[in-house]
């Protein structure tokens, strides 16, 4: 056999024991209990509309407000990371490893409780939210940006100051909007992480109105006995998510065209 025939072989093999393995799988589930646990359609109906207009809308609200801030932030760390003073570098270096250490669970305990402990101070629960997302994104938004901006050619800043611009003007008209195009992408796959983690707003105790969509699920599952609703809240996560993804891929390729 050539070395086509035996790679062809082998492909041919492994797509079998791969369809061999599907079918054992769905030959093995038992369906009826499947169907019962999870495709419950009386209980999906009963979702509807509130999961949408409540839950997933109370979802992309407080991803937009954490990425928002976290990306605003984000920059100025990475500028700072960039920084010739050095206190500015220090800085930056410690709040990104900080953050990037410390799961987003703890960060929404310290701002949902400890803070209103501390400083005897009400936060409204979206600007509580905003913090926790955002300072968690923050971290990571701010690598992607120091990395996007180390890409653009060295020769773009040398350009901006012979023509008299400042460094700060420079940076904020030449390489930031440069950068930001770069980075576009990992941007985007950042906007996904954030909407995951929004369901951890379930810890700073919600009412029904402010309801995301993991505490909707996991209340009309206590109300149901089913687990249907984590299946639609899944499905509604996907709504966001595949979108998000597909946008990625967008500009992904676009990117290298470019290039």
């Amino acid at each position: 056999m050539t070395r086509r025939q035996r790679a062809r072989a082998i492909r041919a093999v492994q797509y079998a024991v791969l369809v061999a393995l599907l079918l054992a799988i769905v030959l093995a589930a038992d369906w009826g209990e499947l169907r019962r646990a999870f495709f419950d359609a009386e209980v999906a109906r009963s979702l509807f509309p509130d999961i949408i207009t409540t839950a997933l809308v109370n979802t992309v609200v407080y991803t937009l407000l954490g990425f928002g801030f976290g990306l605003v932030l984000g920059v100025v760390l990475a500028l700072m990371r960039l920084s010739q003073v050095p206190p500015y570098r220090w800085l930056a270096v410690a709040y990104i490893e900080f953050f990037r250490g410390v799961p987003a669970l703890l960060v929404f305990i310290a701002l949902g409780f400890g803070v209103p402990l501390a400083f005897q101070v009400a936060l409204d629960r979206y600007v509580t939210v905003m913090l926790a997302l955002g300072l968690v994104g923050a971290a990571y938004i701010a690598e992607t940006m120091r990395a996007g901006i180390q890409a653009v050619p060295k020769g773009q800043m040398e350009a901006a100051r012979s023509l008299g611009m400042s460094h700060s003007r420079a940076m904020a008209s030449i390489i930031i909007p440069q950068a930001f195009r770069i980075v576009l992408p990992p941007l985007t796959n950042e906007l996904v992480l954030l909407t995951k983690d929004s369901s951890l707003v379930y810890l700073l105790g919600l009412s029904l109105d402010q309801y995301e969509l993991s505490k909707f699920g996991r209340d009309a599952l206590n109300q149901h006995r089913s687990l249907t609703p984590i299946l639609v809240a899944g499905v509604c996560y996907l709504i966001i998510t595949v979108p998000l993804g597909h946008l990625v891929r967008r500009l992904e390729a676009r990117s290298a065209k470019a290039r």
